[in-house]
């Protein structure tokens, strides 16, 4: 049984160790060693999730197999009326494939219907095969774009969107 909950300040610890389990595998084949840890720094430190949770406003959600923590998700408003962004969505590898992503993904978009929103946006690497996942879930390409995120990396995004 597949259970969402809320996360908070506390949580930031939970999300770090999923994050270690969840990112790495991820990106490993699609950024060097160097990137990768300088991302989860940036991204992933206590200071960056809670700026993140707290200025930002970014609302982070759990996702359980009963009592076993299994992904999370990431989203917040913009500078558009009614347009959120989906900023984060991490899945462990064993589950993907099986509805859970698309069922967590659902309830990002049941949260950001009942705010009034209707667009979900979202960035993904343009050589990430999770674009095709993204597609599947009626997202479609609106733009490319390079982001310089320091230390000499850029992130390469397909700018995605979904009306809701």
């Amino acid at each position: 049984m597949y259970q969402i909950r809320t996360a908070t300040i506390e949580d930031i610890p939970l999300i770090q160790q999923l994050t270690d389990e969840i990112w790495r595998p991820t990106y490993k084949d699609l950024m060097t060693p160097e990137q990768l840890e300088y991302m989860i720094a940036m991204i992933y430190s206590t200071a960056s999730l809670t700026s993140q949770m707290t200025e930002k406003q970014h609302e982070f959600l759990l996702l359980y197999d009963d009592q076993r923590p299994i992904g999370f998700a990431a989203y917040s408003t913009t500078d558009e009326a009614g347009i959120y962004k989906l900023q984060k969505i991490y899945l462990h590898g064993d589950y993907q494939g099986k509805g859970v992503g698309r069922f967590l993904l659902e309830s990002v978009i049941e949260r950001v219907k009942a705010a009034n929103g209707n667009t979900l946006e979202l960035d993904v690497k343009r050589d990430n095969k999770a674009r095709f996942f993204y597609e599947k879930q009626g997202f479609t390409i609106l733009k490319e774009k390079d982001t310089d995120i320091g230390n000499g990396y850029w992130m390469r995004d397909y700018v995605m969107r979904k009306p809701l």
